[in-house]
């Protein structure tokens, strides 16, 4: 039995530790941070920590080009699929900067590691924000000290992780969960991410950390974790970007003294508590777009195959134009049913049906009256549902996206300052 808990954060299943500092990459200077500024624009340097080495699994950003930081994990979760922690710092995306941004990865790695008495290669790395500039080794290194010796279970430390993989994030998004295995045992799963902008599949679409206390093999983990991505971080898409420097990964040190195998009852437990909190997140991620003020969820019925499902699921989701009538709170479904047309989808335009939130608005291949009003209180509702039925099959997708607003291209058209 899984129980979701009220209250989240990265450190609640056992053995683990968690910290946020900052190194001056978000605000460099003092005498811009008052009582009032918020911690996430401070704080720019997180970490997550396992005194006990840890079984590792880890989903990818499908982008060609990928960070530095990332290609350096990568690596170690899928040669040695073992570590004790992660370093995540937001503000520079150490990307595109060369060979150089492998070894400047490295480099934070070995500072920590020489602290907490481990090998550098236990300590991943991660990195988000801007593209084409150098990690800033001096202020990182000498952040270090602070963040190792911060490194604690308890709940603020762990929020204070959080905060530092923030970029243009306006909330956290933290999740825990309790599992209650077939032997009355309990284990315990949280996770956090960071992801705003340039959000779209495929792999992933944004940082995101797992914990668990449970023991499981990296081999599990990854198998679970894929089957957990596929309708849910990788149906994620704020503006049809996938980013470069973006995973999902999943720490397992088994520090509850519970271990599954796979093929067991309590195997499949699990798997379905991580994939319902994997669900959790991609709907947080989808509602904090930048500048959204629109959670919109989409879903597709009767197509012809799961290809075609997703073709249509992803046109709808990245079409400015639908996007925007989302956030004008305009009934255009003219749009939707555009976008459905240029997916490269298979299906008969004369027997499609739209249902906007509830209200059908289209049918056999029309478009029929509907009531403007109850459309207009409809539209005007924070979470937006679009149902497209097309009677080609029984294949079924959804994607979670969000309205185009005036402060998307405010903040995207001067995202370096």
């Amino acid at each position: 039995m899984e129980e979701e808990l009220s209250v989240s954060y990265i450190t609640m299943p056992k053995g683990f530790k968690a910290n946020g500092v900052s190194a001056g990459m978000k605000c460099s200077d003092p005498a811009n941070i008052n009582e009032s500024t918020p911690k996430y624009a401070i704080l720019d340097m997180g970490m997550v920590y396992s005194d006990t080495l840890c079984n590792v699994a880890g989903v990818y950003t499908s982008n060609l080009v990928k960070g530095h930081s990332l290609v350096r994990s990568m690596d170690i979760i899928e040669n040695k699929g073992k570590a004790k922690g992660i370093i995540i710092n937001s503000k520079v995306a150490n990307a595109g900067v060369g060979h150089i941004g492998v070894e400047d990865a490295a480099k934070v790695a070995e500072t920590a590691s020489s602290l907490l008495g481990c090998d550098p290669s236990e300590i991943l790395t991660a990195s988000t924000g801007v593209i084409g500039s150098r990690l800033p080794l001096d202020k990182m290194t000498a952040a270090i000290p602070s963040l190792v010796n911060g490194l604690s279970a308890d709940e603020e430390a762990a929020h204070n992780a959080q905060y530092a993989m923030m970029t243009t994030d306006t909330v956290p998004k933290e999740v825990s969960a309790q599992i209650e295995l077939t032997d009355g045992k309990t284990v315990t799963i949280s996770g956090m991410a960071k992801g705003s902008g340039m959000i779209h599949p495929n792999l992933a679409t944004m940082i995101c950390v797992f914990t668990t206390d449970c023991g499981i093999e990296s081999a599990s983990l990854k198998k679970m974790l894929q089957k957990a991505v596929k309708y849910t971080f990788n149906r994620v898409s704020v503006d049809g970007d996938t980013s470069v420097c973006d995973m999902v990964t999943v720490f397992a040190n088994g520090a509850s003294g519970v271990s599954i195998e796979e093929g067991t009852e309590d195997y499949a437990l699990f798997e379905s508590a991580l994939c319902k909190l994997s669900e959790d997140i991609s709907r947080m991620l989808a509602a904090d777009g930048e500048g959204a003020t629109k959670f919109v969820e989409i879903e597709v019925h009767g197509a012809k195959d799961e290809k075609d499902a997703k073709l249509i699921v992803t046109s709808v989701a990245r079409s400015p134009l639908c996007k925007t009538a989302f956030f004008g709170e305009d009934a255009n479904i003219g749009r939707i049913l555009t976008a459905v047309g240029y997916s490269g989808a298979s299906f008969d335009p004369e027997k499609v049906d739209i249902r906007l939130s509830g209200l059908l608005m289209y049918k056999d291949g029309a478009a029929v009256a509907f009531d403007e009003e109850e459309a207009s209180r409809l539209l005007a509702e924070h979470d937006l549902k679009v149902d497209i039925t097309l009677y080609e099959g029984d294949a079924y997708d959804r994607m979670f996206t969000c309205d185009f607003s005036y402060d998307y291209v405010k903040i995207n058209g001067s995202y370096r300052t």
